[in-house]
Order: structure tokens, then C-alpha cells, then sequence
């Protein structure tokens, strides 16, 4: 056992360290320095007196709530996740899943919000749904995507992270350190402490 689950964590080392970025026009950028803009364009929407709003199904739901409380409780800015269970069943049944963030978005977004995105397919109607109708409110919008790297989310954004994995756990755990890592370095971490 101990064997395997070292292999397990030098895979999930591996996909974290290689993630992938890239800007609006798809040039490559590093992990460091796409952090570095996400943490730009977020202290910009709260200074603007925006927020940060998250998105995401399943795990990745999880993931964004942990997140926007983060944010919110350690970084000092306004943030959100819209995975309220009344709503999204309301919105589900009263017009469809697939407008279920797009529809809360369209309500509460403003030119002065990032949106982030995460899907671990990258290929979620609800999440692209969401993600089009934050570009239309003037948003800016980050992304999170795995698996095929053709999926749609990863072009999506003003900065994309891609994690290049087929595994679920794999993408959900890079998602969620490469979000707490860029916040915790944001917030003052140090090598060493």
C-alpha cells in the first residue's frame, strides 16, 4: 500500500506542478505567473467593489465554496459561490439545469466581478452557460478545466488553468491546491514557514 500511494502522490505532484495556462488569447504563461494575475484581477474587483464569484458541479461545487469562504475569510474580499441547493432546483425545474449559473449570474454579476470557473470535464452546458453569461455582464473570467484538452472551458477564460489528467481525483485535488496555493502566497506564505 505505502508503494502505490506513493506513486499516487507523485502523480498528483506531477499534475499540479504541469498544469497548464494560458491567457484570453491563448498564449502559455507559467503557474506562478497566472496566479499572480488571478490575484491581480481579484484584489481588482474588490477594489472596484466587485467580488469573486465561483462556480462549479459535484466536487468542483465543493471546491468553489471552500474557495469564495477562503477568500472571503482569509483574503479580505468579497466572494461567492452560487451552489445555494433551493436555487439550483428552482432554476433546474423552473427553466433547466443548464441555466442554473447563468441565470444567478445574470442577476448578480457586474463589470467590476470575476467569475471563476471550475469543471473537471471542462465540457459542463451549465458551467459554459455561466462562463457566457459572465462575459456578457462585463465580468472577467478565470477557468479550471482537465481531462481532453480540446474541452471548451479551457479557452474560456481570461486566464485558464488546465490540468492534464483523465482522473477525477487528480483534477479536483490540482484544482483545489493550485486555488489554495495562490491565495496562501497572496496572503504573505513564505518557502520554509
Amino acid at each position: 500500500m505505502r508503494e502505490k500511494l506513493g506513486s499516487y502522490f507523485d502523480t498528483l505532484f506531477r499534475a499540479m506542478r504541469d498544469a497548464e495556462c494560458t491567457d484570453a488569447d491563448g498564449t502559455g504563461m507559467g503557474v506562478d505567473a497566472a496566479s499572480d494575475r488571478v490575484c491581480e484581477l481579484c484584489h481588482a474587483a474588490h477594489d472596484a467593489g466587485g467580488k469573486v464569484m465561483f462556480i462549479g458541479n459535484g466536487g468542483s461545487m465543493g471546491i468553489a465554496t471552500h474557495m469564495a469562504i477562503d477568500f472571503s475569510k482569509n483574503g479580505g474580499m468579497r466572494a461567492t459561490a452560487f451552489g445555494d441547493g433551493a436555487v439550483l432546483t428552482c432554476l433546474g425545474n423552473d427553466f433547466s439545469f443548464d441555466e442554473v449559473f447563468s441565470r444567478q449570474i445574470e442577476w448578480h454579476a457586474g463589470k467590476s466581478d470575476v467569475l471563476i470557473a471550475i469543471s473537471s470535464s471542462g465540457k459542463s452546458v451549465d458551467i459554459l452557460n455561466g462562463v457566457r453569461a459572465a462575459r456578457l455582464k462585463g465580468s472577467r473570467v478565470v477557468t479550471f478545466s482537465g481531462f481532453r484538452e480540446d474541452n471548451p472551458l479551457r479557452k474560456s477564460g481570461a486566464v485558464n488553468f488546465y490540468v492534464r489528467s483523465q482522473e477525477y481525483g487528480f483534477v479536483e485535488v490540482a484544482h483545489q491546491a493550485i486555488l489554495h496555493g495562490m491565495l496562501d502566497v497572496d496572503m504573505g506564505w513564505k518557502l520554509g514557514r
